[in-house]
């Protein structure tokens, strides 16, 4: 007598009909669908053992509901995005949500390289240097009137030439006597130091710091012999060719200071009236 196979679940004979395993035991159609088949996302409708089961991220749809939510387009075997729970061709993907070539409008496709600036996105072939036509990449480039100029473009076309050096200033020039300079090259005369950032004067069209500048030209002070600039508004006392600082113009005996009141001479020295009487 042969041996009985019948259903795990209904417990029905299965000779002669269509069943399924499932962890070693056998099912009729009818209860493996029942009690294990997943329902389609799009239709609601249970996914029999006929038809295609196709999964993505614990969600399943039938072959024919497995299709684009904008265009209908059939999904199976092709490249696809989701956005909200919705799946999408990757050409209405890109259309809706894709960022646009600032330079030729076009969609730029998910998953190619694309340059980004200030909030705006090209196409690699598109982020092109305005003078020379030519990628700029990854390499350093300068934006002017809403294009964008490799840097050896800019130089030649935009940018201002160094009096000293000829080169072009592509950042933090200095400009003297109307004529551009970078820093680097904007220097004292004499001690050879940048100026930029700091006073400075100028003989004969030639800049000077200060300590230069009064080690130079400057006028000694006829008491300390240190050189009185007389700029930025400080004060010194002239009298017969001699100058003096206005804190050294005192009296050699008493030391009172003489700005502003009379004095006497004796040789070289200054005196008030009063230690005068006794010369």
């Amino acid at each position: 007598m042969a041996e009985r196979y019948d259903c795990h679940y209904c417990k029905e004979s299965l000779f002669g009909r269509k069943y399924v395993l499932r962890e070693e035991n056998p099912y009729c159609v009818k209860c493996y669908e029942n009690l294990y088949s997943n329902s389609c996302e799009e239709c609601k409708k249970s996914i029999g053992c006929s038809s295609r089961d196709l999964s993505y991220k614990d969600r399943h749809w039938h072959d024919d509901c497995f299709h684009c939510f904008k265009c209908s387009r059939s999904l199976v075997d092709k490249p696809f995005s989701t956005k909200d729970d919705q799946l999408l061709c990757t050409e209405c993907y890109s259309n809706e949500y894709s960022s646009k070539c600032h330079e030729c409008k076009k969609t730029i496709m998910p998953g190619s390289k694309k340059m980004e600036h200030k909030g705006n996105s090209w196409h690699e072939t598109c982020f092109t240097c305005q003078h020379c036509q030519q990628p700029i990449g990854t390499k350093n480039f300068i934006h002017k009137d809403n294009s964008n100029y490799c840097v050896p473009c800019y130089e030649k076309q935009f940018a201002m030439q160094c009096i000293q050096c000829k080169k072009p200033i592509t950042t933090g020039g200095v400009t003297y006597r109307d004529q551009p300079w970078h820093k680097d090259c904007f220097l004292c005369t004499g001690c050879k130091q940048q100026l930029s950032g700091q006073r400075f004067t100028s003989r004969d069209d030639f800049a000077y710091c200060l300590n230069c500048f009064c080690n130079l030209y400057a006028k000694k002070c006829a008491t300390c012999t240190s050189p009185i600039s007389g700029l930025g508004g400080s004060k010194y006392i002239s009298f017969e060719e001699r100058q003096w600082h206005n804190n050294c113009f005192n009296c050699k005996k008493c030391s009172i200071s003489l700005v502003g009141r009379g004095f006497l001479t004796a040789r070289d020295e200054i005196m008030c009236p009063e230690c005068g009487k006794y010369v």
